[in-house]
């Protein structure tokens, strides 16, 4: 190989390494952007209320008390529970309206199917916050304030992300496969249980995880449905440590920083499903 040649092919393999590194750098200066306020109430949870205000992020004195009373003077075990309860009946529910949806589109293919997919996809930028006094009054009349049907069965009609998603993951399944099933006598329901499903897991799984971690965070729904502080779930429960002489910072964030585990360890379980079920519902 000649000398220029040999530069030039330097020269490339430099400027690669270069971009690579300043793309590194890039998402890792985002990534410090975004866990910093994470990391800084994390930091606070640990400091006296003395020091809550204080510019340095380290403590003098760390203290786990603000654990303590969040455990002891707070109903945390109530309200994790009662918003497993909610963010789980919500997945669920969604989910299996999205795959009977989905099914029903792909495969029977029905005449009024342009119009369907024409209201599904135009309710997605209809506010839920539009919705929330008909709704409101719907379960006041059914005597569903302060229940787990109040919490859940309202939020089931927010399901149309979920059906347009897996619509294009069941159009995506090999057509020999539905044929050949199809040909050996499979009825609908037969179908759908051993062919549609299996090959819809990955996504079910990514979907069912976002639509959970979407359903804990919620707070003006259960606001509205449940008023009584101790029947209410997580996100209405930290408005507990404002009271009449002031927030309590240290206690506030120790709880949020409790009640956040759980979707953090869901989402992390999940997380490089939800990637591939995603990139993979954009190629096919």
């Amino acid at each position: 190989m000649s000398e220029p040649a040999e530069n030039s092919t330097l020269g490339r393999r430099h400027r690669v390494r270069l971009a690579v590194a300043g793309w590194h750098l890039t998402l890792g200066t985002l990534c410090a952007l975004t866990a910093f306020p994470l990391l800084w109430a994390v930091l606070t949870s640990l400091k006296p209320a003395n020091e809550v205000f204080t510019t340095t992020p380290l403590s003098a004195h760390p203290t786990l008390d603000n654990y303590a009373d969040v455990l002891t003077r707070w109903p945390a075990g109530e309200l994790i529970g009662r918003t497993a309860v909610m963010a789980t009946g919500v997945a669920v529910g969604q989910l299996v309206i999205a795959v009977l949806a989905a099914f029903a589109l792909a495969y029977f293919r029905p005449g009024a199917r342009p119009l369907v997919l024409g209201l599904t996809t135009v309710s997605l930028a209809i506010p839920p916050q539009a919705l929330i006094v008909p709704q409101f009054l719907l379960t006041a009349r059914l005597g569903w304030l302060d229940t787990e049907a109040g919490l859940i069965v309202p939020q089931l009609g927010s399901s149309a992300l979920a059906v347009l998603v897996l619509l294009q993951h069941v159009e995506a399944l090999p057509p020999s496969l539905i044929a050949a099933a199809r040909l050996e006598g499979a009825r609908p329901a037969e179908l759908l249980w051993h062919v549609v499903l299996p090959g819809l897991r990955p996504a079910v799984a990514a979907l069912g995880v976002l639509v959970f971690i979407t359903t804990w965070n919620e707070y003006l729904w259960p606001l509205l449905v449940t008023p009584d502080a101790l029947h209410t779930t997580v996100q209405v429960g930290l408005a507990q440590f404002e009271t009449a002489e002031g927030i309590n910072y240290g206690g506030l964030l120790a709880a949020a920083t409790l009640t956040s585990l759980p979707i953090v360890l869901v989402y992390l379980a999940a997380s490089r499903r939800i990637t591939d079920a995603f990139l993979t519902s954009g190629l096919r």
